[in-house]
């Protein structure tokens, strides 16, 4: 028959206890030699890239809200220098314009007085042609007249008589 030993799960023997302990004692050692260093390591230097990602993901986000800050203030400073470019645009408009219709009414005026002045010499030429032209016609009558009146000498010698005679009385 064979040996047959009274082997319990719950019971260990105490060489099974000791090589077990053995084995594990030396399983971990290597598996903490050569599994646990390295992948501590791997976690740490992945711990440290998450962070360090986070970190410049944060400085990212700081330079963007700086750049959109900067870009807001560019921006309004752009919108305030078009307005006042607008209002200087338009301020030189009024300008120009005023100052076109100060010439042009400067221009009318001018030309209403060189107007005025014209029909004022025409009418004094006017005047004097038509004197004139009344005076040659008078003489004209006169002279025919007289000459109706004068046709025998003795008429135009009483007639001079009495001219002379009132040059002298006047």
């Amino acid at each position: 028959m064979l040996f047959l030993a009274d082997f319990s799960v719950i019971k260990p023997e105490p060489g099974l206890l000791l090589w077990t302990t053995i084995i594990f004692g030396l399983f971990w050692f290597m598996m903490s030699r050569f599994a646990f260093k390295p992948i501590a390591e791997t976690l740490k230097k992945r711990e440290m890239d998450i962070q360090n990602s986070l970190d410049e993901a944060k400085k990212a986000r700081e330079e963007m809200a700086n750049l959109q800050a900067e870009n807001e203030k560019l921006l309004a400073q752009a919108r305030e220098e078009r307005s006042q470019i607008l209002k200087e645009a338009k301020e030189a408009k009024d300008d120009i314009i005023a100052e076109a219709k100060e010439r042009a009414n400067a221009e009318y005026k001018r030309k209403v007085e060189s107007a005025i002045q014209d029909i004022e010499n025409q009418k004094m030429a006017a005047m004097v042609a038509l004197k004139n032209q009344a005076g040659q016609l008078a003489i004209d009558i006169a002279e025919k007249v007289l000459r109706k009146e004068l046709s025998n000498p003795a008429d135009q010698e009483a007639y001079a008589k009495s001219l002379a005679e009132s040059i002298k009385l006047n």
